[in-house]
């Protein structure tokens, strides 16, 4: 079984540089050398970058990859549940410190983010799953493209069983009732629609549709649902 936390971060290209690229960066993070590359010639190597295109120029190449991988996505989840419960409350919101490398808040020992490794594992498929899912929202993905993608994947320095998990997860078709059947714990719902955001160019409307379809069957309160889409907003401004 492959490491779905590991794959998680090649998808964001936010795992380890290749040779050449700036060297090895941090879990969750990336040398300054290589996100320089990354954040003007696209998610050079990352697997979103690939599979999504030219939207990664726009969006992906800003901010996901400044996410990493799972502890990150939780972060960002978290914060914005921290913000909508905090203007529910009455109560100003926690006031962000300066940005540095890691800009998220810990979510670690909350439901975000497990502790368990199993659970972790489970929460990053999920995550890979709705990221993909999205990207098939506006129907771009078709056979060529589909054969364009494998032929890339080839070139990547991934493991049989990642490069099979990804294949698989194109061919099939469309399915949000999988991606919502995921979404196990209220914590994982908002991070499924916090990844599924930033998979996609929300102003597209077959993907605002998408969108607004998850958030009502993943059952979002609609103050929570803005609050993690302006976090999102921020991660790639």
């Amino acid at each position: 079984m492959f490491d779905p936390q590991k794959l998680l971060e090649q998808f964001l290209g936010g795992g380890k540089a290749p040779q050449g690229q700036g060297g090895p960066g941090a879990q969750g993070g990336l040398s300054p050398d290589f996100m320089k590359g990354l954040a003007t010639g696209g998610v050079a190597g990352g697997l979103a970058g690939i599979l999504l295109g030219g939207k990664t120029s726009k969006k992906m190449a800003k901010g996901a990859v400044k996410l990493g991988g799972t502890a990150a996505l939780a972060g960002l989840a978290y914060k914005a549940y921290t913000a909508w419960q905090a203007s529910r409350s009455g109560a100003p919101a926690p006031v962000a410190p300066p940005p540095m490398k890691d800009i998220t808040p810990k979510p670690e020992g909350t439901p975000f983010l497990p502790s368990i490794a199993a659970a972790r594992e489970d929460m990053s498929l999920a995550l890979l799953r709705a990221m993909i899912a999205a990207a098939k929202a506006d129907g771009h993905i078709d056979a060529e493209e589909q054969r364009l993608i494998f032929e890339r994947l080839d070139e990547l320095a991934l493991s049989t069983e990642e490069k099979a998990f990804v294949m698989d997860e194109i061919r099939k078709p469309l399915d949000i009732d999988a991606v919502v059947r995921a979404a196990t714990t209220p914590e994982l719902a908002l991070e499924i629609y916090a990844a599924s955001f930033l998979a996609m160019e929300p102003d597209d409307p077959a993907e605002q549709a998408y969108l607004a379809m998850l958030a009502s069957r993943l059952k979002l309160d609609p103050g929570l649902k803005a609050a993690v889409e302006a976090e999102a907003r921020k991660t790639v401004a």
